[in-house]
């Protein structure tokens, strides 16, 4: 009877270790969403204009897909979460907070998407046609 009292102990020992060791880690799945503006520059997007913006935040969304991508391919082979993590997670995280910032940015200038269909705005005002004056 001792033997298995000493067991059970063992045993529930190692569950509640265990446990904690979850609990302890399982913060760090939704750390990305608050620690990814710490890794991009919080003044990068205060010049842009709406155009700029709206080609940065395309390019942002590819990279972030991309990124996601790799990182899910990656955890498809042997180790691939360790990988995964070591390769691909800084970056994800960098272009996320970018991301975050151009988005906030977007959003304090009202900016308003472009129709796919809109003609290019005019870049300079043009010219009046100048005649010569008339001979008397």
């Amino acid at each position: 009877m001792p033997a298995s009292l000493s067991f059970f102990l063992r045993a529930c020992c190692a569950v509640a270790a265990l446990g904690a060791a979850g609990f302890a880690l399982s913060g760090c799945a939704s750390m990305s969403e608050t620690v990814a503006p710490a890794f991009a520059d919080p003044a990068k997007y205060e010049l842009y204009d709406c155009k700029q913006l709206e080609a940065e935040r395309k390019a942002l969304a590819t990279r972030t897909a991309d990124l996601q991508r790799l990182m899910d391919k990656a955890q498809t082979g042997a180790g691939g979460a360790v990988v995964s993590e070591l390769a691909y997670r800084n970056d994800y995280v960098a272009v996320r907070g970018s991301a975050q910032l151009a988005e906030d940015a977007w959003r304090r200038n009202r900016c308003r998407e472009t129709p796919p269909n809109a003609p290019p705005a005019a870049t300079a005002p043009q010219r009046p046609d100048i005649k010569p004056a008339p001979k008397r």
